[in-house]
């Protein structure tokens, strides 16, 4: 099973959009940290992960034209993963900060 990639390299003059292609042993429905870590090193960029919940990868190596990447969709063919940030402002304007029982 394959999966495209679709991240966005940030650099100081603009965001490019761009993807990548990660082959998933049968077992797997998404691909690993490691995966991705692999496919991004293929395509030139060393990287670690910075932040889980938002896919957010930065630069192992100082002096890189970019800032960060951010895995946007993972789409498997099946079902795809892409974060909603419309509901996400929604549900954190109408969910009270601080959660006290009625």
């Amino acid at each position: 099973m394959e999966c495209i990639v679709h991240f966005d390299v940030h650099h100081k003059d603009g965001i490019k959009p761009l993807r990548g292609l990660i082959f998933l042993q049968e077992d797997r429905k998404i691909p690993t940290e490691r995966d991705l870590l692999q496919m991004f090193e293929d395509m030139g960029y060393k990287l670690k992960m910075d932040d889980r919940d938002k896919m957010i990868f930065v630069p192992t190596e100082s002096g890189r034209d970019y800032d960060w990447i951010r895995v946007r969709e993972l789409d498997t063919g099946e079902k795809t993963y892409k974060e909603d940030s419309e509901l996400r402002s929604v549900l954190s304007n109408l969910l009270p900060q601080d959660f006290r029982p009625i």
